[in-house]
């Protein structure tokens, strides 16, 4: 099966890499096809685009888009997207507003229980102060010990009810696939595995979403379990939805799967990038 890692992240967004360097990650790691898709951001699409070419990949552009749905985030991935597109331009950066006085916010939580100057500690790990994270939050907390590691500063401090947490409303579902499919590209459910719903509002996302036009669902992903492929490959049959495959790299030291160390997908399933064949 062709070696595709089609969800990855640089330092346009969160990513600990510049666009190259993870290109030349993907390479060396195998990949065949790669996007890069930073989180409501396409500022590194024409550096990606040409570091895959130099290396010998085939190149799909990528986005993925954070949404808020049923009062949580969920992350929308766009593959085949033209970076031109001007709706797609202005509603990421309308998506990307906010983003600093949330940031402010977050500080002032872990403030209150004795972490000081966490904004500005956070800041040092920004490759694009636009886009400033929870991620970035999370580096900074792991390098002043308060925990091993990302996901372990993560579960203390920055999900809902601790104290470095502060929601924001982000695109619509409906913005985030209008926007994607505004653009040529291909909407794309991203780690589904990672959402805290219910059976009964994963149906009604996945209903809502393919009622909108969208297409795809990651199906083998770095937070993914070996059961969860199995299950989101049963979803991927009976929505008659394109499977995806993405390693949703961050960094070396992200816990994640190795770019072009993915499993193979399930048998069964439609590859979205067939439609690029």
């Amino acid at each position: 099966m062709l070696n595709a890692d089609l969800h990855c992240h640089s330092t346009v967004s969160d990513g600990t890499l510049s666009p190259e360097e993870v290109a030349r990650h993907a390479a060396n790691g195998g990949v065949e096809l790669w996007s890069l898709t930073d989180h409501d951001e396409i500022g590194g699409q024409a550096r990606a685009r040409a570091a895959a070419q130099a290396l010998g990949m085939r190149y799909i552009e990528g986005v993925e888009i954070s949404v808020t749905w049923a009062e949580r985030t969920v992350h929308i991935v766009g593959l085949a997207i033209d970076p031109s597109n001007t709706d797609l331009i202005d509603g990421l950066a309308r998506t990307r507003a906010g983003r600093q006085r949330r940031a402010e916010q977050m500080s002032e939580g872990l403030a209150a229980v004795g972490i000081s100057a966490a904004y500005d500690g956070a800041l040092r790990y920004v490759g694009n102060p636009d886009l400033i994270s929870r991620t970035h939050f999370a580096r900074y907390l792991v390098e002043i010990g308060k925990g091993d590691s990302v996901r372990d500063v993560f579960a203390h401090y920055l999900v809902e009810g601790r104290p470095g947490y502060v929601p924001h409303r982000w695109a619509t579902l409906a913005d985030a696939v209008m926007w994607i499919r505004g653009a040529g590209g291909i909407a794309v459910i991203a780690h589904p595995g990672r959402y805290k719903y219910s059976p009964l509002e994963f149906e009604a996302l996945f209903n809502e979403f393919k009622a909108l036009g969208g297409e795809g669902i990651e199906v083998v992903t770095g937070s993914h379990t070996p059961e969860q492929y199995r299950y989101y490959a049963d979803v991927a049959r009976r929505l008659d939805l394109l499977a995806s495959r993405g390693s949703d790299f961050h960094g070396l030291s992200d816990g994640r799967a190795s770019l072009g160390r993915l499993p193979a997908l399930p048998e069964g399933l439609v590859p979205v990038w067939q439609r690029w064949a």
